[in-house]
Parts: structure tokens; C-alpha cells; sequence
């Protein structure tokens, strides 16, 4: 008998999606989270940044199997609780995530980790990982091996569109670091054990982000895929 056809993955996306409707510069695919998303063949759903219901309720009636959480510089100056709780739900409930840009702060937060607020005075002697007056910047990062992060990208250097003034000093207990930049700032992290959380410190959805950055998302919705098809998180290869 043929192979029935996969669930169509639908992914909840909390934070803006402040490069939707842009151009991407190699013109791959529309700029934007929810566009990626479409792109690496999952359904994008927009979630609540605030709502009176749980996060459970949310997830269930949206029937979401996988989630994004977004973010950039400016929404340190807004109330983060709401995606932090949602990462918290999370991994609680064992729900695939992808953490992009500030939402990868907002996960170590989440879990008990902590940040530096502004690099050229927290860390004076980092690289420049913040460039005002050139947009999209890029740098170097190292991908760690036995990581998922090496699964999606291959092992080794990569040159990624990051820029950000702030960045995790310490890291929350049950993850590990998956890339770093040359001067030793992390640049990615992920869960340890059972619950398959990526996130990353660059721009992965922007007009500026690399073809390679996909993988990011066909990650997680492999990630989603095999926890229905098995009912317990496998790991995913590329």
C-alpha cells in the first residue's frame, strides 16, 4: 500500500514578523517568518502575544504542532513575559521550538539563564556584533559538533547576517551551546535530552538571511512530524 500522506505541520509564530512582505536579496523566497514557513512546507499561524487564555488552550484550538518565537533589539524595552512563559509551556509539554534573533534570549531567560543587556560595555573586548550605520551585518560564527544546529548546517564555520547588542552571558541549566562567534559569544543554543528547542541569535527570516537558513525551519518541522508519527521527540537529521 502506498505511504499515506504526512499531516500538513502547522506552526504558531509569537512575536512580530517585522520582514514580512520584504524582498529577500537573492530573491529564494519572500522575506518573513511566515513565508519561510510556507516555503519549507508547514502552515504559519499567527499566536496571541497577550491573551486571558492559557497557553494550552491557545496551542489546542490553533491545532499547532511546532512553535517560533521571534523578537528583535527593541522588544527588550516591552513586557517579555508572555513568550516566556510560551517557551516555558513549551518544554513542559515537550512542543518542538525555534528561537530566532531576541527570542533566543527570551528562551534562556525562560529557563533560568542570563544576559548581557550591551555588549561593548558588558563585553568591551567582543567582535563588533553591532554596526548602526550598515545593515545586516554578517560574521563568522563556529557550528559545535554532535550539536542539531551541525545536523542543519554541517560542521564548521558559517558566515550569518548578526547583528545584536545583547546576548546570553550565562546559560540556562538543561541547554548547551550549538554556535559561537569568533570571540567566544554565543551565537545558538539548544535543549539538551528529550525536547528539541533550537534557537539562534541571527536574523534567519530576513531580507539578508543565508539559503541556508531554511534548514532552520525544515528542522523543526521534522521535529514536529516525529512526535506525531512516534509520540516521543527523535532527533532530526538533515
Amino acid at each position: 500500500m502506498p505511504n499515506p500522506t504526512p499531516p500538513r505541520i502547522r506552526i504558531g509564530i509569537h512575536g512580530p514578523d517585522i520582514h514580512a512582505g520584504k524582498r529577500h536579496s537573492a530573491g529564494l523566497w519572500p522575506a518573513g517568518v511566515a513565508a519561510a514557513i510556507t516555503y519549507a512546507e508547514a502552515e504559519p499561524v499567527q499566536l496571541p502575544e497577550s491573551s486571558e487564555r492559557s497557553w494550552g488552550e491557545i496551542i489546542e484550538s490553533l491545532n499547532v504542532q511546532g512553535v517560533v518565537v521571534v523578537g528583535h533589539d527593541s522588544m527588550a524595552k516591552r513586557c517579555p513575559t508572555n513568550a516566556e512563559s510560551l517557551c516555558s509551556w513549551c518544554h513542559d509539554h515537550n512542543i518542538p521550538l525555534l528561537a530566532i534573533d531576541q527570542g533566543t534570549l527570551l528562551l534562556n531567560s525562560s529557563h533560568g539563564g542570563t544576559l548581557y543587556n550591551d555588549l561593548p560595555r558588558d563585553l568591551p573586548e567582543a567582535l563588533q556584533h553591532r554596526h548602526p550605520p550598515e545593515r545586516g551585518l554578517r560574521h563568522t560564527i563556529n557550528i559545535l559538533t554532535g550539536t542539531h544546529l551541525e545536523k542543519l548546517y554541517g560542521e564548521g564555520e558559517v558566515v550569518v547576517n548578526s547583528e545584536h547588542r545583547r546576548a546570553i552571558a550565562r546559560l540556562a541549566r538543561g541547554f548547551r551551546i550549538s554556535a559561537q562567534a569568533l570571540d567566544g559569544v554565543i551565537e545558538a543554543i539548544e535543549a539538551t535530552g528529550d525536547w528539541y528547542a533550537v534557537g539562534v541569535q541571527w536574523n534567519a527570516a530576513s531580507p539578508t538571511s543565508s539559503g541556508l537558513d531554511i534548514q532552520l525551519f525544515r528542522g523543526l518541522i521534522r521535529a514536529a512530524l516525529a512526535q506525531i508519527e512516534t509520540g516521543v521527540l527523535e532527533e532530526v537529521n538533515a
